[in-house]
């Protein structure tokens, strides 16, 4: 096969298979502006605790929550963006309804460990969000800035992984498709 025929199948596997994926990428790309917002915030506290000797309290958790936000929404958009993490040394070599099949047992096994994961989440978002009582109160840092970051993050998570579980579920619906009609997701 030809390297410009390479690249453009490889280019096709790489687009967005459905308006959930074309969503996570758009939202992706724009979120990645806050790695911007989190360099700037850290340069602030540097400034502000090694020039003026006047340290904020907010800048080191905010920086925290914001890059651990971002990274934890990098496994849906490496999902939606088919560059999730794959053993190219077999899928690179076997044909396409075999690369078919192979998309399927990924996507059952990232199925059963985004709903196990999703199911753990909940449990830690409801810990987190309510008191043993029931009354609603967020968990906080229990730092001298004490947001409620920590509640918020587990929050995140646990949406991200619901995502995650509707886009296991959509590829897999995909890939049944192209096995049922021999055509190419």
């Amino acid at each position: 096969m030809s390297e410009n025929k390479l690249q453009a199948t490889s280019h096709l596997d790489d687009q967005p298979k459905n308006a959930l994926d074309r969503a996570i990428i758009r939202i992706g790309n724009t979120l990645s502006l806050l790695f911007l917002l989190t360099v700037a915030i850290s340069f602030y506290e540097v400034v502000m605790r090694y020039v003026f000797d006047a340290p904020t309290t907010w800048v080191h958790e905010t920086a925290a929550f914001i890059g651990g936000c971002l990274f934890v929404f990098g496994g849906v958009y490496a999902m939606a963006s088919n560059k999730h993490v794959r053993v190219v040394l077999i899928y690179d070599n076997v044909s396409k309804r075999a690369k078919h099949y192979l998309n399927m047992v990924h996507h059952i096994v990232g199925l059963a460990f985004a709903l196990m994961m999703a199911y753990a989440s909940y449990i830690t978002v409801e810990s987190a969000w309510f008191a043993p009582w029931g009354e609603m109160r967020l968990e906080t840092s229990g730092s001298a800035f004490n947001p409620p970051y920590p509640a918020l993050l587990k929050a995140v998570i646990f949406i991200t992984l619901i995502i995650l579980v509707v886009q296991f579920v959509l590829h897999m619906i995909q890939e049944i498709q192209a096995l049922r009609n021999k055509h190419d997701v």
